[in-house]
């Protein structure tokens, strides 16, 4: 009987080697492929603009370690290019998202069109029979698709994969989902990898870690205006609200006596930042928010019950939800969220199991639109 094959997203760090790893001991034929989606000279030539200074993203020292990741293991590694790709499906839109003044998620885009779209094509076209990944999230094929969370729940990542689609899914393998991440440096670390004490990588997918806002004035250029608290008082400048997010405490460049700053909404038309102090203003709070270009996993419904997750990080929250349309849900939460931000992914789950997710549009306290975009 032939041995199924898989073509692991091998990316230099720990969690993708230790998958390969976990499929090799399961008795797949497992290949490596290393994705390259960023290269700061090609992307400054698309934008017209040579000149423009962009910070090398260490891409190489990941592809010299997925190297030597795979030749300990004793798998191919083949490398290919998504560049063209990336800027095409994501990186422009992550910049109209903060042109609109909005706060997107990239990593959910990547996802969706480069790792689980062009990864998965190639790879099939190579006969794959499955790819894998190294998230911390795990698929169910049987009796029907489903997507869960982690079991390392400081890890999970089943948030930015709100948006795969059944068919993705079905043909994805998430061979560390069911371990923690201690259990992923032991084994590691038994196999002796390069990789065993690697820092996780942080930051934009693909792009790296960087000065965020001095990253995007590349892109788009600064539009300086006031910071203003809610009453109308200039307390600062800002060097262009959509470098700015609600919620956002550090980088505002505020001081004197009482309580921190923090960004509470956007004037945009005034192109004036509005912000307060202290993190628990009520203007922060909201308890209704309209959800759209939601891809749905779970079964057709009009109204139900379930649980949300407004950012990454963020604890769920009990909520209902209506659907307006097919790709639209309104979400009513009583006990109110701090923070819901537009641009930003709404999750939806029922216990471990990811139901779908869409991006928030506008955010609502009692019937009152929040001014946060």
């Amino acid at each position: 009987m032939n041995k199924k094959k898989v073509i692991v997203g091998l990316s230099g760090g720990v969690d993708s080697a230790v998958a390969a790893i976990r499929l090799l001991e399961e008795g797949y034929e497992v290949e490596g492929m290393f994705m390259r989606n960023w290269d700061s000279s090609l992307n400054n030539d698309i934008m017209g603009n040579p000149h423009v200074y962009d910070p090398v993203c260490p891409q190489e020292n990941d592809y010299m370690d997925a190297v030597e990741c795979a030749r300990i293991l004793g798998i191919k590694l083949h490398r290919v290019d998504f560049v063209q790709e990336y800027w095409d499906k994501v990186f422009t839109y992550f910049l109209e998202e903060y042109r609109k003044n909005r706060t997107p998620n990239p990593d959910i885009l990547c996802n969706k069109e480069i790792k689980f779209k062009c990864f998965l094509e190639k790879a099939f076209e190579m006969g794959a029979d499955y790819i894998a990944m190294g998230h911390y999230a795990r698929v169910r094929h049987q009796p029907k698709v489903e997507l869960l969370r982690g079991v390392d729940s400081a890890k999970d990542q089943s948030y930015f994969l709100c948006q795969l689609t059944k068919d993705q899914l079905a043909k994805t393998l998430f061979p560390i989902g069911d371990l923690h991440k201690t259990e992923v440096r032991r084994i590691a670390e038994e196999w002796k990898l390069n990789v065993a004490r690697k820092k996780d990588s942080t930051g934009v997918c693909f792009i790296g870690e960087r000065d965020f806002k001095e990253f995007l004035k590349n892109y788009l250029p600064a539009k300086p205006g006031n910071i203003e608290t809610l009453a109308g008082e200039v307390v600062g400048k800002h060097e262009g609200t959509m470098y700015y997010t609600i919620g956002q405490r550090h980088g505002l460049g505020l001081g004197g006596a009482g309580e921190p700053w923090f960004v509470v909404g956007k004037d945009v038309r005034r192109n004036v930042l509005l912000v307060g102090r202290g993190a628990e203003q009520e203007i922060l709070y909201s308890n209704r928010a309209i959800v759209t270009d939601v891809n749905w996993l779970g079964e057709d419904f009009s109204e139900r019950e379930c649980s949300v997750k407004f950012r990454y990080r963020s604890r769920d929250v009990k909520a209902g939800i209506k659907r307006i349309d097919e790709k639209t849900i309104e979400v009513f939460y009583p006990g109110r969220a701090k923070a819901v931000t537009p641009g930003q992914a709404a999750v939806f789950y029922d216990g471990d199991v990811v139901l779908g997710g869409g991006t928030i549009d506008k955010v609502y306290m009692d019937g009152e639109l929040r001014p946060y975009a």
